[in-house]
C-alpha cells in the first residue's frame, strides 16, 4: 500500500469547522483504495475552540502527527494588538517550522509516496511547497475556497503573501484540486500553463455517519421548522432580508406556524439584533453548537433545511450543502441565481430558489414552501444523492494519485 501525507490545519479536536470533514474522510477512506494516509496537523493549543465529538471517528492505525504552532491573536497579542507579520500569511504561521521538520522524518522514517495540503489555511500550503521542494515527492494541492482574489484579502501584504504561496502551488505542485466549477475556471483562467493540471474534487456527505445519527424527532410539532446549520457570515451569508421577508410572513398571519431556527451560527447578537428590528424574535430560535453526529440528526428532524449564500461567494459551495442534500428534508435556497451554490443545487432537481439580497423574492420562496412542504420540488433527485457521496470522492483523489506516483 502507498502512503501519503496529509497536510491540514482543520483536523479534531478542532471545532466549529465543516473543513474537518474533507481532511477526516480522506483519512478514513483512502485506505479502502490502496493508500495508507498519515496527518500532519497542529498541536490543539492553535485552536481556539476544541471538541472530543470526532476524536472516535479517527482510525485506530492512523499516524497523526501534531507540529507546534500558536494563534497569533490569541498567543502574541499585547493589549489586542500583535505584529501584522506575524500572521501573514495567517494567524498559524508559527505552524510551519515545526511541521516541516516534523513532515521530512515522516516523509523519511514511513518511506511517503505524496503529498497533500488543503487550504484554508494559507500555511498548509507553505508547508506542502517546502516539503515537496525538499524531498521531491509528487504534491497534491487542495483549495476548498479560492485564494486570492479581487480585493482579498483586503490587507496589501496579506494579498501579495497569498499570491506568491499561489505562484509556488502552480510551478511545484503536480495538480491541484478545487470544491467548485468557478474556482477551478478561474484558476484555469489564471494560470494556463498548468491547467491540466487543475481538477474539481467536490466537498460531499459521510454515509457512516448518518447512519450512527441519533433517530430524528420532529423539532417543533404543528409548526415548520426551517433549520440553518452552522455560520451565518454578516457579508458573506448575509441574513438582513431574510428577516425582513419573516417580518412579510409575519404579516400574512404565518407568524405562528414558521420557525426559522440557527444552530451554531456564531454571529448570534447579529441575529438577535435582527429579530428585535423586525420584531420576530419570537420566529426565531438561535442555538449553541452541538456534535457532529447531532447536528446530522437535527438537519433529518428539519422540515426544512436552509441554504443562505451571497452573491460575494458565488464561486464557493458551502460544505454542508451535501449533507443536506442526503438528509433528506426539504432544501431552501437562498443564494445568488448566477453561483455555484445555485446551481449546482439546481442540478440537483432544487430548481425553487430565492436571491439571498431580495426579501420579497425570499417571502415568495417560504410561502410556497409553507403552502406545501411535502411537495417533490423542494427535495433533491435520488442520483444526485448518490453522486454526493465522501467515499466517492476519496476514490477520485486516489486515482489521481496512483497517476503522479506511477
Amino acid at each position: 500500500m502507498k502512503r501519503v501525507l496529509l497536510i491540514a490545519y482543520h483536523f479534531p479536536p478542532l471545532a466549529g469547522s465543516s473543513g474537518i470533514q474533507r481532511t477526516l474522510r480522506l483519512a478514513q477512506q483512502l485506505p479502502q483504495f490502496g493508500w495508507q494516509p498519515t496527518v500532519l496537523t497542529c498541536q490543539s493549543q492553535a485552536y481556539e475552540r476544541t471538541s472530543p465529538d470526532l476524536a472516535a471517528e479517527l482510525p485506530a492505525d492512523l499516524h497523526v502527527e501534531r507540529a507546534f504552532a500558536l494563534d497569533t491573536a490569541r498567543h502574541l497579542a499585547i493589549a489586542g494588538r500583535y505584529w501584522g507579520r506575524l500572521a501573514r500569511p495567517d494567524r498559524w504561521m508559527s505552524w510551519r517550522w515545526d511541521a516541516v521538520r516534523r513532515g521530512l522524518r515522516l516523509i523519511r522514517e514511513q518511506r511517503i509516496d505524496a503529498i497533500w495540503s488543503t487550504y484554508p489555511i494559507a500555511t498548509a500550503h507553505t508547508i506542502g511547497a517546502e516539503l515537496a521542494a525538499r524531498s521531491g515527492l509528487p504534491w497534491v494541492a487542495d483549495f476548498r475556497d479560492p485564494m486570492a482574489q479581487d480585493g482579498y484579502p483586503a490587507d496589501p501584504a496579506t494579498h501579495a503573501a497569498y499570491c506568491r504561496i499561489e505562484e509556488q502551488v502552480f510551478g511545484r505542485a503536480r495538480l491541484a484540486t478545487f470544491t467548485t466549477p468557478s474556482a477551478l475556471a478561474d484558476y484555469r483562467a489564471r494560470f494556463p500553463k498548468t491547467s491540466t493540471r487543475l481538477e474539481l474534487l467536490e466537498n460531499g456527505y459521510d454515509e457512516a455517519s448518518f447512519g450512527a445519527a441519533p433517530q430524528p424527532e420532529p423539532l417543533n410539532p404543528g409548526r415548520l421548522t426551517l433549520l440553518h446549520s452552522g455560520i451565518v457570515y454578516p457579508s458573506e451569508r448575509d441574513p438582513t432580508q431574510l428577516f425582513e421577508a419573516l417580518a412579510a410572513l409575519k404579516a400574512q398571519g404565518l407568524g405562528e406556524r414558521l420557525r426559522l431556527r440557527f444552530r451554531a451560527a456564531v454571529h448570534d447578537e447579529l441575529l438577535r439584533q435582527l429579530g428585535a428590528q423586525h420584531q420576530v424574535t419570537e420566529m426565531v430560535e438561535i442555538l449553541p453548537a452541538v456534535g457532529y453526529r447531532q447536528a446530522l440528526a437535527e438537519m433529518q428532524q428539519a422540515d426544512g433545511l436552509l441554504v443562505m449564500q451571497a452573491r460575494n461567494c458565488n464561486a464557493q459551495i458551502p460544505a454542508k450543502i451535501y449533507e443536506y442534500l442526503r438528509a433528506g428534508p426539504a432544501v431552501l435556497v437562498l443564494a445568488d441565481r448566477a453561483g455555484d451554490t445555485a446551481q449546482v443545487l439546481r442540478a440537483a432537481g432544487l430548481q425553487q430558489q430565492a436571491q439571498l439580497d431580495e426579501a420579497s423574492d425570499i417571502q415568495g420562496l417560504l410561502t410556497r414552501f409553507a403552502q406545501d412542504p411535502t411537495a417533490p420540488q423542494w427535495r433533491p433527485q435520488p442520483d444526485a444523492i448518490q453522486q454526493a457521496s465522501r467515499l466517492a470522492r476519496s476514490g477520485q483523489l486516489a486515482s489521481w494519485l496512483n497517476q503522479i506516483t506511477s
